[in-house]
């Protein structure tokens, strides 16, 4: 067809209609550890320094918050109850005793680890011999590749094994639990919003201050003479002033030297380069990002944390830090258990008031009805009394109206 047949020609026909099928798509969805490998392909972070997992728990104000939030929840009793006639009771479960080689402490401690720096959790289910779940076993985050297929919301694991296969999971054979999810599917990696900021910015800090010792820019004093000299006199005298001044063996001698040499000490305060400063400034950051006080991070300031207030920040531990945590591991270990069961994390030691307070709490539910002695004593860790042995409940004194 010419050209002017394709301008002032009539238009060709339209084309006539083929039928489309759906195709499901599917997406590969990446990982923190693969956004994180990626961008330490394309570069490294503003501030220089390579942030990874080693290297920020080599941060002492990071260990701190991570092992005080993993290492808090750890200690919490993991229980699985059962509701039948709105009364709730403990029941046995694979929980008490998880298989997989670690205890509930340790399987507890290492998801939160990985949910606190990687922002995802990975469970793989273990089944006995009967085919029922005894345990999961944790797999860190960064040999796990999601996969989903939107058509259907399903997604895939895909293991990386030492060997350089991969094995494939399924929701069926695999529990996830993300922290703060922006697409639902996978969460947020803290190594990776921080890498830039209150991460970066405190391992560039640490860099900085190593290369400055290594360098001997701290040196103790300077030396200078009044005439002129070669570089070879210069060593000698630089040579002769170490000898006999520096050191530990010529502390309290006397130095002679058989030249004009002006000694000028050479320091630099803490103040001038901003230590201080720049650390109460990072375990600030720190604690802000996990959601943890300072001061149970090594910041200390005038007024002390401890005393009246210790109660309140326990609470407001509990309340604002911890409870995000469990919920999360609580509803997604509650669908590996049978229908009207559920895991919880008991709180009642961590809140637990003082003792005086909780003898009187517990006496006055049991004069109201509330509790029996044998429920009582078993809140204490006490063994119930023998019926001969039990307290008689002393009835209310009339007030005497004579007078």
């Amino acid at each position: 067809m010419s050209l002017l047949t394709r301008i002032f020609g009539a238009p060709n026909p339209p084309p006539e209609p083929v039928e489309q099928r759906e195709q499901p798509q599917e997406r590969r969805v990446l990982t923190t550890n693969a956004v994180t490998r990626m961008v330490d392909f394309i570069g490294s972070p503003l501030t220089g320094a390579p942030v990874d997992e080693c290297s920020v728990l080599g941060l002492s104000a990071v260990y701190r918050a991570v092992s005080l939030i993993a290492g808090g929840i750890a200690t919490l009793p993991l229980r699985v109850v059962q509701e039948s006639d709105g009364v709730t009771e403990r029941v046995p479960s694979w929980l008490d005793k998880p298989a997989g080689g670690l205890t509930r402490y340790e399987l507890v401690e290492t998801t939160l680890l990985h949910l606190l720096l990687w922002g995802n959790a990975y469970l793989a289910h273990i089944y006995n011999n009967a085919g029922a779940l005894s345990g999961v076993s944790p797999i860190h985050p960064s040999a796990v590749c999601v996969e989903i297929d939107y058509s259907t919301s399903a997604k895939t694991y895909r293991v990386s094994l030492e060997d350089g296969t991969t094995r494939a999971f399924t929701d069926l054979s695999m529990t996830h639990i993300k922290w703060l999810s922006s697409d639902g599917y996978v969460g947020l990696s803290p190594l990776t919003l921080a890498r830039s900021g209150a991460f970066g910015i405190a391992l560039a800090a640490d860099r900085s201050a190593s290369r400055l010792f290594n360098g001997g820019a701290l040196m103790s004093a300077i030396a200078t003479v009044d005439e002129e000299m070669d570089e070879e006199s210069a060593k000698a005298i630089k040579e002769g002033l170490d000898r006999r001044i520096a050191g530990e063996p010529n502390a309290g001698k006397i130095a002679f030297i058989n030249r004009k040499v002006n000694i000028h000490p050479w320091t630099i305060s803490n103040e001038d380069l901003q230590w201080i400063q720049a650390r109460e400034f990072q375990i600030e950051e720190i604690a802000r990002i996990y959601g943890v006080p300072a001061t149970l991070i090594g910041l200390s300031d005038k007024q002390s944390s401890w005393g009246t207030g210790i109660r309140e920040m326990h609470q407001a531990m509990a309340r604002w830090t911890f409870m995000p945590w469990t919920t999360r591991i609580e509803q997604r270990l509650s669908l590996l258990l049978p229908p009207n069961r559920k895991a919880e994390f008991d709180y009642r030691d961590l809140l637990a008031p003082d003792p005086q307070t909780e003898i009187e709490l517990l006496i006055k539910q049991v004069q109201a009805g509330l509790l029996s002695h044998a429920e009582a004593r078993q809140i204490l860790n006490r063994r119930p009394l023998p019926e001969s042995e039990r307290p008689q409940a002393q009835e209310p004194q009339e007030p005497n109206d004579e007078s």
